[in-house]
């Protein structure tokens, strides 16, 4: 999926709540900056957490349920993928009501209008896992272990993506300079 966001030249737009939003910002910077090979288009990824004042100005106007659908509306294009990073995946509750909410009406956005919606998730993956076009559960049932599996996974999405364009880059140089690969 995000290798195919690469190939399209679209927007990879990630989210969360809580330790989940650090997280959501660390794969944007890294999918932003660790897939840059020299010569080769780069990928456009986005954090939705980073703006803080437009983060409150929409949760005051608008409610914290639609923070991220609303920064979609003026920045989504058919091709672009969301990515929702939840421990629970939207499942269970506290005094602020159902988790999660707003993440998984930012993947319904991008589905429903052409896009993709890629999910990290926990527990038994929750509700994300039935919308995710693709969704990964790691499968423990403790915040901490789920959290910290969800930075090892997005490292490993990083990284093999930055390989797979250096690799494309280097048969694209093999292919134009007349060789063939062995």
């Amino acid at each position: 999926m995000v290798w195919g966001a690469w190939q399209r030249g679209n927007t990879i737009f990630t989210c969360g709540n809580g330790g989940s939003a650090g997280t959501a910002s660390h794969l944007a910077a890294d999918l932003c900056k660790c897939t840059i090979v020299p010569n080769q288009p780069r990928l456009r990824a986005m954090s939705l957490v980073d703006n803080i004042p437009l983060l409150s100005a929409l949760t005051n106007d608008d409610g914290w349920e639609n923070v991220y659908v609303e920064q979609l509306k003026s920045l989504f294009h058919a091709g672009d993928v969301v990515v929702g990073i939840s421990v629970h995946g939207g499942s269970g509750r506290d005094k602020a009501g159902l988790w999660s909410q707003n993440l998984l009406r930012a993947m319904q956005y991008a589905r429903d209008r052409g896009g993709y919606a890629l999910g990290f998730s926990g527990f038994d993956g929750g509700a994300m896992k039935d919308l995710a076009d693709v969704c990964v559960v790691v499968p423990y049932n403790t915040t901490p272990h789920v959290e910290s599996f969800h930075v090892v996974l997005h490292h490993l999405v990083t990284f093999c993506l930055a390989d797979r364009i250096r690799a494309s880059a280097e048969q694209k140089a093999t292919h134009a300079a007349g060789r063939v690969p062995r």
